[in-house]
């Protein structure tokens, strides 16, 4: 049965509760616009530090395994020691990693910084996310998570504006040296806004360490699979050997969870209903977003012959569509329920995928993927409404970790998806194999409608 989440007594109605969405809005913002923001500068840092292919896929993949890797230890972490030291002590990390990345004078290092930013930002996300949860009830709820929402999945449209802007004026070092002195304002404001937020009383006393190895690695090397699948094929013995340790090592996880005496998480979480259709539909979700940003850089860049500004300028309404989509369904969800409205996200994202698949110009392409942005917007509402609308405060942290895992786990699945069918554009081909990767995700997207208003509960539903 699910437990309906309680008051939180120590933040109920804190005066200042919006300025501390402000900020760790703003750190959100930051850590997912760094999964994309290097997408159009990848080129110029291919000819400064002489990266090889493989590692020119690192250094977008680094970032997304140790951040979806690492996610549950993360919002585990705010649940046993309190989301305060871990939001700090990610943001610290986050930065760091970020300036090193761009002082990078190898691949090596750049990797390293990569990592680190991932490391910092698996902290940083649930436990951010954890602090929402507690400082707003109700209807306020829903709204801050809208907003929650309009922030990341516009940060990861933004990232590829802002790549392009960097990367044709200061140069690919600036995609992460801007992260600093953000990243010290927000830590300056936190210190100064966040109210006492000790650990939850239910929380367990013990961090199951055997538990998060399992499980990081686990998921690093499912999405190591997933991305490389689209290089070198879903059936290649490299794609189904670590494909097979991941789904070996999940196995393991989850017998392990079940008999170790202070367990990462309770499995049974997955298992009710509202948190599994919440990750479901986020999963969906990130995977159209990604598509959208990879099938689009591509596009424009390779089959339409414009550079990383104009490229990034055509992201624009991209970014623009997916903040107004998560703002209107923040408003909406209460009043349709996130049934409708997952419904209705689902089916503008498919008609706007579907344009592009049919009629591929400059023009009809951009117009497309921003119409179906929109859409998609809405998924990260109805996701995060759906599955944190029903947990008990003592699992708010590892429900966000559950949340913000799956985001990068839909990314990675996404970019290896429509990477395989569109290879034939992506090696030079015309944009025939662009047409089929957009139809693709259109039809996903038709599919996912049906799932989802199987799955999600109805107004009335609370399991």
């Amino acid at each position: 049965m699910t437990t309906r989440t309680q008051p939180d007594s120590t933040t109920s109605a804190y005066p200042r509760r919006w300025l501390a969405l402000a900020l760790l809005g703003t750190a959100q913002f930051m850590l997912i616009l760094d999964v994309t923001v290097v997408a159009i500068a990848l080129p110029q840092m291919e000819a400064d530090l002489s990266l090889s292919r493989e590692a020119l896929t690192w250094v977008v993949a680094a970032y997304t395994v140790a951040f979806g890797g690492l996610m549950l230890l993360g919002g585990r972490s705010a649940d046993l020691f309190g989301a305060k030291p871990i939001v700090y002590t990610g943001l610290l990390v986050f930065v760091a990693g970020s300036l090193a990345a761009g002082f990078a004078d190898s691949g090596t290092v750049l990797l390293a910084g990569r990592i680190a930013q991932g490391v910092g930002a698996a902290m940083l996300s649930p436990a951010a996310l954890s602090v929402v949860v507690r400082l707003f009830e109700g209807d306020e709820r829903n709204r801050a998570l809208g907003i929650w929402s309009a922030l990341g999945g516009g940060g990861a449209a933004i990232g590829v504006l802002l790549g392009g802007l960097i990367t044709a004026g200061p140069g690919w070092p600036w995609v992460f040296f801007i992260n600093v002195p953000i990243g010290a304002i927000v830590l300056i404001g936190l210190l100064r806004v966040l109210p006492p937020l000790p650990p939850q009383p239910g929380a367990r006393a013990r961090l199951d360490v055997p538990g998060a190895i399992l499980v990081t690695g686990a998921t690093g090397l499912a999405i190591y699979a997933l991305t490389v699948a689209g290089e070198i094929g879903w059936t290649a013995p490299r794609t189904l050997i670590f494909a097979g340790i991941a789904i070996a090592l999940y196995l393991l996880f989850g017998w392990w969870q079940k008999t170790t005496r202070s367990p990462l998480m309770n499995l049974s979480l997955l298992g009710r209903r509202p948190v599994f259709s919440g990750v479901f539909v986020l999963g969906i979700a990130t995977a159209l977003m990604v598509a959208v940003f990879f099938l689009g850089t591509f596009y424009f860049q390779q089959y339409a012959g414009f550079g990383p500004l104009v490229t990034g300028l055509l992201f624009l309404p991209v970014a623009l569509a997916t903040m107004a989509g998560a703002q209107v369904a923040g408003k909406l969800v209460g009043r349709l329920g996130a049934r409708k409205l997952g419904a209705v996200g689902m089916t503008v994202g498919a008609i706007g995928l579907l344009v592009p698949a049919l009629w591929s110009t400059t023009l009809t392409t951009t117009i497309g993927i921003s119409f179906g942005s929109l859409g998609i917007g809405m998924l990260f509402v109805v996701a995060s409404v759906t599955a944190l609308g029903n947990v008990a405060p003592e699992e708010a942290g590892i429900a966000s970790g559950l949340l913000s895992t799956f985001h990068e786990i839909g990314a990675s699945v996404g970019v290896a998806t429509v990477s395989s069918i569109a290879v034939v554009s992506l090696t030079g081909g015309g944009d025939t194999g662009f047409k089929q990767a957009f139809l693709a995700a259109a039809i996903a997207a038709v599919a996912a409608t049906v799932i989802a208003s199987i799955a999600i509960p109805g107004r009335s539903q609370k399991a």
